[in-house]
């Protein structure tokens, strides 16, 4: 084991040093090496780097990583813990590297395999936690409880990823790999990082150097991939490609399958031009509602379907369980604009969708249920999706209003499930506050709780200063509570863009 020093290209006489035992670990394009500290690891390029290549790493080095990180800090420091992002460009001899801070620790897993060890120490890729492959209880491959949280984990950890993704695209970016490899993801403490920033795509400046990772690969990219580079009907990595593998991303990380990878057959071929076919100029949504071609998964897993239930079985978690925003971009993404990519819905999309969701969920009754959380479905009959149990509980919903013109009420779209002790928040109550990720820490607050006490359902008031029972026309002081009861209208905040909220009790 020898310590070797490497130098700066962008700063004059900043240096870097990394442990050399001759087994660098080995990426597709890069072999990596750590620092003696273990703060970054430097990571060479294989092949030699042209000019083009050394100025896109020098700007995302330098102009990108101040705009993302040093120019806004209220966002830039929850950025700064998504994006593993590139702070220097080094050299030594021929060989050019990146300066990349070292993951955090969250990201490595500790045990891995239930039955074995195999797993312990290794990055936590995405891909293992987006299959039903990993979670089958006869499989031999499936993750240890401990490393996999419950449902509701994979909810948050595709807010940061969508979030991600909307600040690339932001900055006029584009990933052009993202794909279960380049994001690591903790179910256990819900979040994920963002890795392989210096592929960066630049339009009209700094070109992809990769059409992307198999499962991924948006299919106009796919279909087009046999033209030339320079041809005008090629197709490659994008912002809109990006959308593609965002929206594969999240339907695979709440549903634990591939969005097209089915059963369409198209005779006899070999196999990279089927996979071309499936993935690409004939891609079909599994559950697309008019055309039923796509929707058996026996090439996938072979005649041990039931092994990997309930993901295998369309009929009893199709994706219209992740609740109506969710349902509603899945048909955009893989119906609408499958095959039409400026169709496809912009990340901010999913990060509102996965968050208004999340108003929706219901802890399971069954406490031995694996995923513990489920998203209410709107019918008399609420029950678990993953294992059946029906809700014992009354479920209070309230339906939120805004003010179009004075006295003219407006439905909002959005609503949130009620269940003991869940809370209210301030962008409940009030719509000019956008729950994204510079929310203020005073705003994250709760400003009230529900509670089930007595055969009652009460809303506690901790800090809204103009709550109003409307149906009874009377205050609701901070530190007092209301009752919950069908019909009744609360006035949840009476500043410009206030709410109002109207109760009805479902599940009786």
């Amino acid at each position: 084991m020898s310590t070797k020093k490497v130098q700066s290209i962008i700063t004059p006489g900043k240096t870097y040093q990394y442990l050399d035992n001759g087994q660098p670990k080995q990426g597709g394009m890069k072999d990596v090496y750590f620092s003696p500290d273990k703060k970054y690891v430097v990571a060479f390029y294989r092949d030699p780097q042209d000019f083009n290549s050394k100025e896109r790493l020098k700007r995302i080095a330098t102009q990108y990583f101040d705009s993302f990180f040093i120019k806004e800090p209220v966002s830039g420091a929850f950025y700064k813990e998504l994006f593993s992002w590139p702070t220097d460009v080094v050299v030594e001899g021929e060989r050019t590297g990146i300066i990349v801070p070292f993951y955090n620790k969250n990201f490595f897993f500790k045990k891995g395999y239930s039955n074995n060890d195999i797993l312990k120490g290794g990055e936590k890729e995405g891909k293992w936690f987006a299959s039903a492959k990993f979670r089958a209880d006869q499989s031999r491959t499936k993750l240890d409880p401990s490393e996999l949280g419950n449902w509701l984990s994979y909810f948050q950890v595709c807010v940061h990823i969508a979030r991600g993704v909307k600040r690339l695209h932001a900055a006029g970016l584009a990933h052009s790999d993202l794909s279960y490899k380049n994001v690591l993801i903790d179910p256990v403490s819900k979040t994920a990082a963002i890795i392989d920033i210096d592929g960066l795509v630049v339009p009209g400046l700094f070109p992809p150097d990769v059409i992307g990772t198999a499962d991924f690969i948006a299919p106009e990219v796919l279909a087009t991939k046999h033209l030339g580079k320079n041809d005008p009907d090629r197709k490659l990595p994008n912002r809109l490609t990006d959308l593609h593998a965002l929206a594969v991303l999240i339907y695979m990380y709440l549903l634990y399958r591939h969005p097209l990878r089915g059963g369409n057959y198209f005779g006899a071929m070999e196999t990279e031009k089927e996979e071309d076919l499936l993935m690409g100029a004939k891609a079909l949504f599994v559950e697309n509602p008019t055309d039923p071609k796509n929707r058996n998964f026996k090439r996938e897993y072979g005649d041990n379907l039931q092994k990997f239930a309930p993901w295998t079985d369309l009929q009893k978690t199709p994706y219209t369980i992740t609740g109506p925003y969710l349902k509603e971009l899945f048909e955009q993404a893989f119906i609408k604009g499958l095959h039409q990519p400026m169709e496809r819905p912009p990340a901010e999309a999913w990060e509102q969708a996965l968050i208004k969701t999340n108003d929706l969920k219901l802890e399971c009754s069954n406490l031995s249920c694996e995923q513990k959380w489920f998203i209410y479905n709107n019918t008399n009959n609420t029950c678990c999706p993953f294992c059946g149990t029906k809700y014992k509980h009354a479920i209070p919903v309230l339906d939120f209003y805004y003010q179009f013109k004075p006295n003219v009420w407006k439905p909002e779209n959005q609503r949130l499930v009620v269940y003991n002790n869940s809370t209210l928040h301030n962008w409940h109550a009030n719509r000019s506050i956008i729950r994204n990720e510079r929310l203020t820490e005073v705003d994250k607050k709760p400003v009230g709780y529900f509670s089930f006490h007595n055969g009652k359902w009460l809303f506690v008031n901790q800090n809204l200063k103009t709550l109003k029972d409307k149906t009874e026309d009377k205050e609701v002081p901070i530190g007092s509570m209301v009752e919950l009861t069908n019909g009744k209208q609360l006035v949840l905040s009476k500043e410009e863009n206030g709410r109002v909220a109207v109760i009805s009790i479902a599940n009786l």
